[in-house]
């Protein structure tokens, strides 16, 4: 298997990166991910989309949702315009969306690859076979190693780690070749557990396990200064676990310190065209870090518009938000959009001395 988590992916899209500019015809996304609900069943301490410290989900309404027609009508839209991949992710919990079922089927009948982020808890019953049999990957988010620990971290009833490891146990054995991964993100108080689930995991047939650090900050200094008093041990269990673990397991290690500085130099998003966000609200956005930012951040809205009508006449909704002006603050595509911005730039005189 070749490199699931790579930066590079974009550049086999040649075409779609030099259609970026603003004086070039806009292309079709490349990836799109969906928003379909913004309500959860779980209350994570550290999402960003719902405590007060952090810029995610600021104007997020918990009760909007997707209706039906519409999703299957985002589908068709994307499907005619060449659209290659579509996740799934939160606002709120994708797999409590009542219409997924729908959703899926509708997809399958498409060339379009699939995937989702989830809690796990209601990876079961039809969705959990459609994921299983047709996704392409679903990657389950975790950070409790027991039931006291998910209940304390997340708020949920006594059996709930029980329950999604049970779900991720009878997934891989449906079948198919649908790719399971976990992101577990690490804190002050399970970084010391690393190792032990990575053992479950490696246990019940999880495919990849992606460590990632608890971001509790817009600021990367203030993140950098939670995590260094454990820093060191978690990186220690990380490489414990990935020597013990790693042929049967793919462990990625992403656990690593922020930037001290979130500060941007360029004034447009370029990732945002290749991928962008449409909310529970139905509203555009460049990217899941700025999702439910009204002021800062909204594109457009397809309530009364197609997806496909809105895409092709609204080019110039990307150049109105200034990363150097809004986007201060941790960013997902910031690496992406760096290279983007020096390939897009490079000298077209001097391109033949490689």
């Amino acid at each position: 298997m070749g490199l699931l988590y790579t930066k590079y992916k974009m550049f086999h899209y040649k075409d779609k990166l030099d259609s970026l500019p603003k004086d070039k015809a806009i292309m079709p996304p490349i990836h799109i991910r969906i928003k379909p609900t913004n309500v959860c069943n779980h209350d994570c301490w550290y999402c960003a989309y719902k405590v007060s410290h952090l810029q995610l989900g600021k104007d997020m309404v918990e009760r909007d949702f997707i209706p039906e027609q519409k999703m299957l009508e985002i589908i068709d839209d994307c499907e005619l315009m060449g659209v290659k991949a579509i996740t799934f992710s939160g606002g709120g919990e994708p797999l409590i969306y009542k219409y997924m079922p729908q959703t899926l089927k509708r997809l399958i009948e498409t060339n379009i690859a699939f995937a989702t982020l989830t809690n796990g808890a209601k990876l079961d019953g039809e969705v959990a076979e459609l994921f299983a049999k047709y996704g392409t990957w679903v990657r389950v988010s975790m950070d409790g190693y027991d039931n006291e620990s998910y209940q304390k971290f997340r708020g949920v009833g006594k059996k709930e780690f029980d329950k999604i490891i049970s779900n991720m146990e009878k997934f891989k054995k449906i079948g198919g070749q649908c790719y399971l991964g976990v992101s577990y993100i690490v804190g002050q108080d399970n970084w010391h557990k690393i190792y032990e689930i990575s053992k479950i995991l490696s246990e019940i047939g999880v495919d990849s396990l992606k460590i990632s650090p608890a971001i509790v900050s817009n600021e990367g200094g203030k993140t950098n200064i939670y995590h260094q008093a454990f820093y060191k041990q978690a990186k220690e269990e990380i490489e414990k676990a990935q020597n013990d673990f790693g042929k049967t397991l793919e462990i990625y290690d992403s656990y690593h310190y922020q930037l001290n500085s979130f500060e941007k130099d360029y004034s447009w998003c370029p990732y945002s065209q290749m991928l962008m966000v449409i909310g529970a609200d139905l509203n555009v956005y460049p990217c899941q870090d700025k999702a439910y930012n009204l002021d800062e951040a909204l594109l457009g809205s397809i309530k009364n518009i197609s997806f496909r009508e809105w895409w092709y006449q609204n080019k110039e909704s990307f150049f109105r938000v200034n990363p150097s002006c809004v986007c201060n603050h941790h960013c997902v595509a910031h690496e992406k959009n760096k290279m983007i911005l020096e390939y897009l730039n490079a000298d077209e005189k001097h391109l033949g001395f490689v």
